[in-house]
């Protein structure tokens, strides 16, 4: 599968076409932490620009992001300085002697561990990164919502921005591919100054609730909350004080579970 992303390669892009200037991310994330207790040592495995690891590290925390990017990696030791940044796959990682009190990963990330395999291979990573205790945070797409709830449609979506004076236009279309679960993804850039269009692909794991309940427990982890909202990327996003909701049926899914078997 194709990783290549205009947007991964151009960081600056990427925080133009989604921007976060209140740090909804960051503020759930660390909401997320404070209400169940975690340490001040923070795993942003799959970190991108580095505005969350950044938002943490404002709040007090001790934070390291990682990511495969090296183009992430340096805009977020540029625009977003405070946490140490380090390169790592995410589908299988060592940070050697380092121990986290927390490992997060947000944005749907979790989902380029395409397999069993590689989805088990993470778990390992983060299993060994954390101390006994230490707190698993993700948010992601719902497998379940894709697969079951919701036709895709066939219509594409189309979007456009404009950054340092050139408008970008995307046209972006889904396809379920039930028997791989996988979601694929095909995007058309084009832009008002002339450049010839890009046109990438990718594709994330479909990975149902039950799913990640039972890969955590297999892996010693005891899950404290499960459900699609209310977080930063649904509607209506989440707001400060909000508690977990009880559903798991809408398109995002949250997480929040607890190493007991260090």
């Amino acid at each position: 599968m194709d990783d290549a992303n205009l947007l991964t390669d151009h960081p600056a892009l990427y925080e133009a076409r989604f921007p976060d200037p209140v740090r909804l991310a960051g503020r759930w994330t660390e909401e997320s932490l404070r209400r169940y207790g975690s340490g001040p040592r923070v795993l942003d495995i799959g970190c991108g620009t580095g505005r969350d690891a950044a938002y943490l590290h404002a709040a007090g925390r001790t934070v390291t992001g990682a990511d495969l990017s090296g183009a992430m990696l340096a805009h977020a030791s540029r625009e977003h300085p405070g946490p140490e940044y380090l390169r790592a796959d995410l589908r299988e990682f060592d940070l050697g002697a380092r121990r986290f009190d927390a490992a997060v990963c947000l944005d749907s990330a979790l989902l380029y561990c395409r397999t069993d395999a590689e989805l088990d291979s993470f778990l390992t990573s983060c299993r060994r990164s954390l101390t006994p205790g230490g707190l698993f945070v993700a948010e992601m797409r719902n497998g379940a919502y894709f697969l079951r709830r919701a036709p895709i449609p066939t219509a594409p979506a189309v979007h456009s921005f404009t950054h340092r004076g050139t408008v970008h236009r995307s046209v972006t279309r889904l396809r379920v591919d039930p028997a791989a679960r996988l979601l694929h993804r095909s995007r058309t850039w084009t832009t008002d100054d002339g450049a010839p269009a890009v046109e990438q692909r990718s594709a994330w794991r479909l990975l149902r609730p039950e799913e990640l309940h039972r890969a955590l427990t297999a892996h010693g982890f005891e899950v404290l909350a499960l459900h699609d909202g209310p977080g930063p990327r649904t509607e209506p996003p989440w707001r400060e004080g909000d508690l977990p909701g009880g559903s798991t049926d809408a398109d995002r899914l949250h997480v929040i579970a607890r190493l007991t078997d260090g």
